[in-house]
């Protein structure tokens, strides 16, 4: 016979699952929406990227490569995106490959016979040419988008947006809008994060070249940016002979909000 203690057990269990059901619904529709938004014109793009983060385990700098240069082709050949945000990542990742071979040139191994080849030096090189156009496709595009608000934004963004899409309908072309918008306001806060990591791999440069004036105002520059920039802080620290510091397990378990990190 079942107690009222397992029926109200068995009712938990039950009332548990119709509310997992619920949420796994509601989110799949959200994101089915949200990716029927994205511009069609990039979906390839994204679909690729996604790859990114296995052949950066496996170091396969050759595949890496030629993964981000397909992206890149993709965004170069539509006006918008030419100069966005995103063709900074991909320069930025570019910077991070060369200079993880630059660093570990004699520990890891290098899967790529045009790498491989390559003297050191030519790697830092290499590495600082992709890192400072990181940081002039990011500032340039924060000229045009930083300090504009919602309000505004549409009309910036529709001055070369709807280039390219004229085999679609209105309704959609304005979906695809209103969604890029949503992706610029969140890169508007994201942008000075992904400043301050390029300003510090410069300053990882410098540093490299005993350069340490300069990679000290680097890594000024990017604790300007974001506060919380371990890596910057970190480096500067061992430049002036300070100890260095480490997450705790809080703040490597829940990251910060945005308005706390928020430098405006």
């Amino acid at each position: 016979m079942i107690s009222f203690k397992d029926k109200r057990i068995r009712t938990l269990i039950l009332i548990m699952g119709v509310l997992v059901a619920i949420a796994l619904l509601v989110s799949k529709l959200y994101y089915g929406s949200l990716n029927k938004s994205v511009d069609p014109r990039v979906t390839t793009a994204r679909e690729l990227y996604s790859e990114y983060n296995a052949l950066a385990e496996t170091n396969d700098f050759e595949k890496i490569f030629f993964l981000l240069d397909s992206i890149e082709r993709i965004y170069s050949n539509i006006p918008h995106y030419n100069e966005s945000y995103e063709v900074g990542v991909l320069y930025n990742n570019r910077a991070a490959a060369l200079l993880v071979m630059a660093m570990y040139n004699d520990s890891i191994s290098i899967n790529s016979k045009f790498f491989s080849a390559q003297p050191v030096d030519t790697l830092w090189q290499m590495a600082q040419r992709a890192i400072t156009t990181s940081i002039n496709i990011y500032e340039t595009w924060f000229e045009k988008y930083g300090n504009v608000d919602e309000t505004d934004l549409r009309h910036v963004v529709e001055a070369d947006f709807y280039i390219g899409l004229d085999s679609y309908s209105e309704k959609e072309k304005s979906k695809y809008l209103k969604n890029r918008i949503r992706e610029i306001i969140d890169a508007q806060y994201e942008n000075r994060r992904r400043l301050s990591v390029s300003y510090t791999n410069l300053g990882i440069i410098h540093r490299n070249k005993e350069e340490y004036e300069l990679a000290a105002k680097q890594y000024i520059k990017a604790l300007d940016l974001w506060d919380r920039n371990l890596v910057a802080e970190n480096n500067l620290n061992l430049l002036m002979g300070l100890p260095l510091k480490k997450r705790n397990l809080i703040q490597k378990i829940f990251p910060p909000k945005r308005d706390e990190e928020n430098n405006d």
